[in-house]
């Protein structure tokens, strides 16, 4: 089962590690002999399905989560093992999508317009006068 990020891109079975374990979540009295919790491991230093730019721009935004160069995902939430791979696997897409995504456009610094400035500096008039007839004016 290849994992498509996008449709450009995808991810070839082999460079994909599965680990299965118990799962302690919800599954009455066969989830102390069902392997139902999905680890999905994936080597994003060494696959050949991302571009190298790609791979050390998911490197970097990544950084907190990659530990010598993997991405693991888990899941657990549902009782089969088959709909936590799913799972597992639509989470690794997504964390690999915004991780490779373009860059945002870099911001153009503007000035506020004269008319908000005004409306600015009328409107702390007006607060500092309501604040002056407020206060105590017991001599």
């Amino acid at each position: 089962m290849a994992l498509n990020v996008t449709d450009d891109i995808v991810i070839p079975e082999s460079e994909l590690t599965w680990r299965f374990s118990r799962s302690s979540g919800p599954g009455g009295q066969g989830v102390n002999t069902t392997d139902s919790r999905v680890e999905l491991v994936f080597d994003l230093r060494a696959t050949k399905a991302l571009p190298p730019a790609l791979v050390e721009r998911a490197l970097s935004r990544l950084s907190g989560r990659v530990v010598d160069g993997t991405v693991t995902v888990t899941a657990s939430q549902f009782r089969s093992q088959l709909q936590n791979r799913r799972a597992a696997a639509e989470r690794l897409a997504e964390l690999l999508r915004k991780a490779i995504a373009a860059p945002p456009p870099a911001r153009r610094a503007t000035k506020p317009s004269k008319g908000a400035k005004r409306r600015r500096l009328e409107s702390k008039r007006r607060r500092s006068i309501v604040k002056r007839l407020r206060r105590d004016t017991d001599d």
